[in-house]
């Protein structure tokens, strides 16, 4: 990689001995700028998924390219290998195709901004974002379509160029970008607030470097790589075994009336490395479901959550990477070959998420999560309005987390702690629909000792005649619960006609139309509980009740708890608890609710719709290469 770095001082630093407090504060101030980049975008940006929602990544790497601040892992590694050419001061790189870096972005919306900072005529070191990008052209509003069967469907692919060239804009890049989206403006506003995302960490890093020293400053980014290192280490020998563990879970459907598709991991230590192999995976799909998974991304996946679920206080970065082997077949549905589509990879992503959960809790069941709102499910909405002006909403939506050994699992939060949701009166003020509910949906999160937290019911009521597509899943498969916990609820999409008539809506599609007057329930899938239900304490329960969280039904029959006149009946809780125990099998250590088949012969009565055929991938020219 150095290489392609031109450097007018060719000095090189000098490793030095950074002290406690000195790194203590040069780690806090990076954690800061990281925050500052996104104010950056926030207050720039004009699409409600960057602006309201945070739909946006920044990073800060060393020279070598190892992320020491940021959330998605380094990808300046992949991106380098791709890039044709060499690097000079001033010079910003913009990227949006996952296959021309890697994966580092995993589908075409995601407009990716590199800058290599220098000072003095040194590399110093990397600044980075990527954000969501509303619309980029393809054949759906949105760049999102669950139909696309190569992702030359998908918009305008970018591969690595300068935006900047030695300081310079490049404008034509830039107007050639804007002229294939649907939403110019918005794309030019989020583009912008990137590339000056990129600019503050650039200032930030050149202040720190100033103030401490250009060799103090590079060895205490090396020092906080290696201070993650030790730490991941020793979680690795005390958490990972020895033996071979093995996960599976699926994604529902492709869009294109198959499903489900398999995702398989096993995990085992050699010596002091982790191993995680996709083998058994199934092939890539002909549809959009793929997820170009770069090996770097999923480091860091593993890496948060072990540190999330064993030792929080790590600050999580790219230092441990060498400990981690991650093997992913070529042709599957998580390293497809170009120009498979990747535009509805957010289901593959999130279910990521669960697979490492299930692995990682195995061998350790009193560290065990259930499964959680594993997705980034979206929805939008377009059309003309009544002044013939184009409007096109864009929105993610939250649901159940799932419960953890030590709590409940939130109701109604995003997959991506960060993200936030756009305001109702936000929607209603800028697009023709009116919010007609907006609620926690009464049991749908797993019951457990923990309970899983619930999943949201949002009414749209359509205020102009549009187009509707939505991306989604769980639908057909249940958000496992673990340790004796109930699965959650899965997820629905029902149509009410301004007539009266009421359908049911699959959970991907493009381009359905809506009439002035129709409402949609967006209802999303609630999280997977820990623990025996009938075991939580029963004033929790009734707490739950009182807050609708809980029916009475459900606390009755399923926690055990007798409700009477607002209190819990003592008696009759303990009464109807040794019943329930007395009958009750043992406890599964993860409870899917049902075998595929089952899910498959009980689908239309249960969801209103068709069971997806077996996926046949003797079809796939592609994966059969």
């Amino acid at each position: 990689m150095h290489e392609k770095i031109l450097e007018t001082n060719p000095t090189p630093y000098n490793r030095l001995e950074v002290d406690p407090i000195t790194l203590d504060i040069i780690e806090n101030a990076l954690r800061n700028t990281r925050e500052q980049m996104d104010a950056t975008l926030f207050r720039t940006a004009m699409s409600p998924g960057i602006r309201e929602q945070g739909d946006a990544f920044p990073m800060i790497a060393n020279v070598d390219g190892k992320m020491v601040v940021g959330q998605f892992g380094s990808f300046i590694h992949g991106f380098m290998e791709a890039f044709e050419g060499t690097i000079e001061e001033g010079d910003m790189i913009f990227t949006n195709d996952p296959y021309s870096c890697g994966g580092a972005v995993s589908h075409l919306n995601d407009y990716l901004v590199i800058k290599p900072v220098y000072k003095d005529g040194r590399h110093l070191c990397w600044a980075a974002h990527f954000g969501h990008m509303t619309d980029i052209g393809g054949r759906a509003p949105g760049s999102l379509p669950n139909e696309a069967r190569e992702i030359f469907e998908e918009g305008v692919a970018v591969p690595p160029v300068k935006v900047f060239r030695k300081g310079e804009l490049q404008d034509d890049i830039i107007k050639i970008v804007l002229r294939n989206s649907r939403m110019p403006h918005w794309n030019e506003g989020d583009f912008k607030g990137v590339i000056a995302a990129c600019n503050i960490a650039e200032r930030r890093c050149i202040e720190m470097a100033e103030r401490f020293g250009d060799d103090v400053f590079y060895s205490a980014l090396d020092e906080l790589l290696e201070r993650n290192c030790r730490a991941m280490q020793k979680l690795i020998l005390e958490t990972v075994p020895e033996e071979v563990q093995t996960f599976e879970d699926y994604i529902c459907d492709d869009a294109l009336g198959s499903g489900p598709y398999k995702i398989k991991c096993s995990m085992w230590r050699e010596g002091e490395k982790v191993i995680f192999d996709f083998d058994g995976t199934d092939p890539q799909s002909p549809g959009s479901i793929n997820f170009l998974l770069n090996e770097e991304m999923f480091k860091m996946f593993c890496g948060t959550f072990m540190i999330s679920a064993f030792d929080p206080q790590i600050l999580f970065n790219d230092g441990f990477y060498d400990y981690m082997d991650v093997r992913i077949p070529e042709g599957s549905l998580l390293k497809p070959r170009r120009p498979a589509a990747l535009s509805c990879r957010t289901h593959a992503l999130g279910r990521i998420f669960d697979v490492l959960s299930g692995l990682l809790g195995q061998g350790n069941p009193d560290f065990l999560c259930g499964a959680g709102f594993s997705d980034s499910p979206h929805f939008m909405y377009s059309g003309y309005d009544k002044n013939g002006e184009w409007y096109q909403l864009y929105q993610i939506g939250f649901g159940g987390i799932p419960a953890r050994p030590i709590g409940d699992g939130p109701d109604g939060h995003s997959l991506w702690p960060g993200f936030k949701n756009v305001p109702n009166e936000f929607l209603e003020a800028y697009f023709p629909l009116r919010i007609e509910t907006y609620e926690s949906i009464t049991d749908s999160g797993g019951a457990g000792y923990h309970r899983g937290g619930n999943g949201i019911r949002m009414g749209y009521r359509f205020l102009e005649d549009g187009e509707i597509s939505i991306h989604d899943d769980r639908w057909l498969t249940y958000p496992w619960g673990v340790n004796g916990a109930n699965p959650g609820l899965r997820s629905t999409k029902e149509l009410v006609r301004a007539t009266g008539e009421t359908e049911m809506l699959p959970s991907k599609c493009d381009r359905f139309e809506v009439k002035s007057g129709d409402i949609l329930y967006f209802n999303t899938w609630g999280g997977g509980g820990v623990g025996d239900p009938l075991t939580r304490e029963a004033e929790r329960v009734l707490q739950d009740v009182h807050s609708g969280l809980v029916s009475p039904e459900a606390a009755h029959d399923i926690y055990g708890v007798v409700i009477a006149d607002g209190a819990v009946d003592e008696a009759a809780t303990e009464a109807l608890r040794a019943e329930k125990a007395a009958d009750k099998s043992e406890a599964k250590l993860f409870n899917f609710g049902d075998e595929l088949e089952e899910l498959r012969a009980n689908c239309l009565a249960e969801t209103g719709l068709e069971p997806p055929a077996a996926p046949d991938f003797s079809k796939s020219r592609l994966a059969a290469e």
